[in-house]
């Protein structure tokens, strides 16, 4: 395969997993700050950020995933994603990360799905297991991310 499939991809912590998501989604990372909290929010959404003009809801992804709890501290990140649903009141959203995302390259030759031949069903809002090259990590349903959040801000 030449060069021209290759996609340039962010390998991000969140909790004990790392997220693969394609560079493209990732509008900027942040440091991060307390967010304001929004009432009767359930556990994941962690509250709205402030950011170029937007309260974006920031989101503990291994909380919504059901794996596991998700503390922020100082060395925090805030990862800001497109939304791809088109609804033009969350054209964005944030991921709370530890650290500092890693930009990776993917191709189909380093890029391998673990999705199959695991026992255990993949978690809430992951579209697949995969290997790239020696780390493993979870490929995010954003849409279904985006959902979530749009349906616990109307609650």
């Amino acid at each position: 395969m030449s060069a021209h499939h290759e996609i340039r991809g962010v390998l991000i912590r969140a909790g004990a997993t790392q997220l693969l998501l394609p560079n493209a989604t990732i509008s900027e990372v942040l440091s991060y700050s307390p967010p304001e909290a929004v009432a009767n929010a359930p556990e994941w959404l962690l509250g709205r950020l402030r950011w170029r003009g937007w309260r974006l809801p920031l989101v503990a992804f291994p909380v919504l995933s059901g794996q596991g709890d998700e503390r922020a501290d100082l060395a925090s990140k805030v990862v800001v994603l497109k939304s791809l649903g088109g609804d033009a009141r969350l054209p964005f959203f944030a991921l709370l990360t530890e650290g500092f995302p890693r930009l990776v390259t993917i191709s189909e030759e380093n890029l391998l799905d673990e999705s199959e031949g695991h026992d255990d069903a993949l978690p809430f809002a992951v579209r697949a297991r995969v290997r790239l090259n020696d780390d493993v990590a979870l490929i995010p349903d954003i849409d279904l991310i985006e959902q979530s959040v749009r349906e616990a801000l109307a609650a």
